[in-house]
């Protein structure tokens, strides 16, 4: 099956859920972390107990989220700060539109080699 390719536009529509989906993801996984951290505190002494019914919905959530969005073909980079990458096409070849958490639209471009590093503006300044 052929990698999803966004153009500049569909890559903005997408922004709302996508930002809405951020926001679960990163809830969900400070539940998850936080619950695994008393975990470790609680195994110095009685082992830590169960799974409380916060921590397997957490999970559910999390799960869900990440499975949509590796279903529309977006790609998280990283969690925390918000950073994804739209598969995308320039001068006919494969590249990824990036975009991070509190950017008002997609305007950077990278080569999958170069990574956040390599982030270029989509137009030059001009």
């Amino acid at each position: 099956m052929r990698e999803r390719r966004f153009t500049v536009e569909e890559a903005n529509a997408a922004l709302p859920e996508l930002t809405a989906s951020l926001a679960r993801i990163r809830e969900a996984r400070k539940v998850v972390f936080d619950h695994g951290e008393r975990v470790r505190e609680g195994s110095r002494g009685n082992g830590g107990g169960a799974e409380s019914p916060e921590v397997v919905e957490a999970s559910r959530v999390l799960k869900l989220e990440l499975e949509r969005l590796s279903e529309d073909g977006i790609i998280l980079r990283d969690p925390e700060s918000g950073l994804v990458d739209f598969p995308a096409e320039r001068d006919g070849r494969v590249v990824y539109l990036c975009w991070r958490l509190g950017e008002d639209e997609v305007a950077h471009w990278h080569d999958p080699d170069t990574g956040f590093a390599g982030r270029r503006p989509l137009e030059p300044p001009g």
